[in-house]
């Protein structure tokens, strides 16, 4: 195992320019309203989850799963994870525990493999066990969904979960793997959200199951889907890359269409022209988009009490715009709020037990792959 002496993890006070969510004041920076403190430093971070205990489950693209202990900075691999295909944006990906972890301590998580000469994303699931010796695994793993169909190339997995309030159902997100049209596919699971029962069977009530959809199927028409969590209230947001500028938040609705390739705030890279999103089209409009982008990686509902002007917002990792966003939240409606400049890739956001904000960078190992936390500014 691998210890980051805490000694070695100063807090350090950023006070640098931080653009509002319009970009103005550019020319008149000023202090960001968190302290920031890098805590350890690992290999290409996708994802993390807080274990009961304050310990922490990290992903890394490559593969790997890293037990985290924040007071001492120790690191313990977590055997038992199936082979990952990290080409790519392929990645050992989202880790998430049952909302009855407690009891069955089970684990979930995806990630992208091969197969066939195909590749596609997968949901898993794992058993957390920690031997007396300290070694821990994921036991009795299984495969509970596959995305449909596989297909080549190593791009837009999403591969996003994120439980219902009620714990019953299990929502995943499969992106349309940069084919386009897969989005619209009633067949295809590629560019959906998904809403399946716990143990990866498509749930009973599936909105399209009745017009011939696949029986996974909760809404349609996405692009990239990496950030997906319920609000306070229940309702579920989702946040999405979208093509040359219109990354979008979405409030997802069961059975709706949400557009894409149809149409988007955006354009396709090779410059040709997407149809904006208008009123009575049929299609479901973003509650917010980016054009510049932001290139939005995790989506936190931040639901703590040591930002409590923040409470109920929804932060969003960025990743070409090295920035932290958040965005204001009210019944339906959301509207840009903040963006500060993190000075990195961020690829997810959390919060832990204690109400702090928890960033993870995305690049490799000594080279802006930290984990960061954020609490407020004295």
């Amino acid at each position: 195992m691998r210890r980051l002496p805490l000694a070695a993890l100063p807090l350090i006070l950023i006070a640098c320019s931080a653009d509002n969510a319009t970009g103005q004041n550019a020319a008149t920076p000023a202090p960001k309203p968190f302290a920031t403190a890098t805590i350890a430093d690992f290999d290409s971070p996708w994802a993390m989850t807080f274990l009961p205990d304050g310990r922490a489950l990290v992903t890394e693209k490559k593969g790997e799963m890293i037990l985290f202990d924040p007071k001492n900075g120790t690191k313990i691999p977590v055997a038992g994870i199936p082979a990952v295909d990290s080409a790519g944006q392929g990645a050992l990906m989202d880790v998430v525990l049952s909302p009855n972890f407690a009891r069955d301590k089970a684990v979930y998580f995806s990630f992208s493999e091969a197969r066939e000469g195909v590749k596609g994303v997968a949901l898993a699931k794992g058993m957390f066990a920690q031997a007396s010796d300290g070694t821990t695994s994921l036991t009795k793993v299984q495969t509970l969904f596959r995305a449909t169909p596989y297909v080549e190339g190593n791009g837009h997995y999403s591969g996003r979960i994120a439980f219902s309030p009620d714990g019953k159902y299990l929502f995943f997100t499969n992106g349309e793997r940069q084919k386009f049209d897969p989005a619209q596919d009633p067949k295809s699971t590629l560019g959906k959200v998904l809403r399946l029962n716990l143990d990866g069977t498509p749930a009973a009530g599936n909105p399209l199951a009745a017009k011939g959809f696949n029986p996974a199927i909760w809404s349609y028409g996405h692009r990239n889907l990496l950030g997906i969590a319920f609000d306070g209230e229940g309702r579920l947001w989702e946040q999405e890359m979208g093509p040359k500028g219109g990354d979008e938040v979405n409030l997802i609705k069961p059975g709706l269409n949400y557009g894409y390739p149809k149409v988007s705030n955006g354009s396709h890279y090779d410059g040709r022209d997407i149809p904006d999103h208008a009123p009575s089209d049929g299609f479901e409009a973003p509650k917010v988009s980016w054009n510049p982008v932001i290139s939005p990686g995790g989506l936190l509902y931040y639901s703590g009490n040591l930002f409590p002007a923040w409470k109920g917002s929804l932060f969003i990792g960025g990743l070409s715009s090295k920035a932290l966003v958040r965005v204001r939240l009210d019944g339906e409606s959301a509207a840009k709020a903040d963006q500060w400049d993190m000075g990195a890739r961020i690829r997810d956001v959390d919060h832990g037990p204690d109400g702090a904000l928890w960033l993870l960078e995305d690049g490799a190992d000594g080279s802006q792959g930290r984990l960061l936390k954020l609490t407020p500014a004295k």
